[in-house]
């Protein structure tokens, strides 16, 4: 993808239409999940996938090659994720709790199970259930970090340039997500 992609963005910013349209069909589902993960509405992760691409779209040329056009596009979707919940009066960021520099890289790989039993499959369910009721309860800044360390694997600088937070603040939200989750997590155990 990666050599397909670098010739479809330099089509694209040649005016290229359906190079863009190739970058829209192999990148939009994955912004949908990340928009619809923050915004937790589809409506809004759909007007916030299409306000992510045509802003891509309109500013192409400003695009400059030192992340991949993916992460750029990333950052592009999870501003526009925000900015949904900004309209529609959901944007609840709250800073509370100082915490460890711990991420919890390490939390949600200790849960998976290699060959699930019947009853390991049923709690996996609840599982699942409790992640989903645990994300819905966070502030918006606690899930969107959380997502996009743990679902897109970005990086602390990526999550604190596109929030507009320092790295502490980025390691604090997501640890915040980690402990919120472990807590929902810790009577299934």
């Amino acid at each position: 993808m990666a050599t397909d992609e670098v010739r479809w963005v330099a089509e694209a910013r040649r005016g290229d239409r359906n190079a863009f349209r190739r970058l829209v069909e192999a990148y939009s589902r994955a912004l949908f999940a990340l928009c619809l993960r923050i915004t937790r509405d589809s409506t809004m992760a759909e007007d916030a996938v299409q306000e992510a691409l045509f802003n891509a779209y309109r500013h192409l040329g400003d695009f400059d090659g030192r992340s991949s056009f993916k992460t750029w596009l990333h950052r592009i979707a999870v501003n526009a994720a925000l900015e949904q919940l900004r309209r529609n009066g959901k944007h609840g960021v709250t800073f509370s709790d100082a915490s460890p520099d711990d991420d919890g890289e390490d939390f949600l790989a200790s849960r998976a199970d290699e060959a699930p039993t019947p009853d390991r499959h049923a709690l996996g369910g609840e599982i699942g259930r409790q992640i989903e009721d645990q994300l819905a309860r966070m502030s918006t800044l606690e899930r969107t970090a959380f997502v996009m360390r743990h679902h897109e694997g970005q990086s602390l600088e990526t999550i604190a340039e596109t929030l507009s937070l320092n790295i502490s603040a980025s390691k604090q939200a997501i640890f915040r997500a980690v402990r919120k989750l472990r807590g929902a997590l810790e009577p299934l155990r």
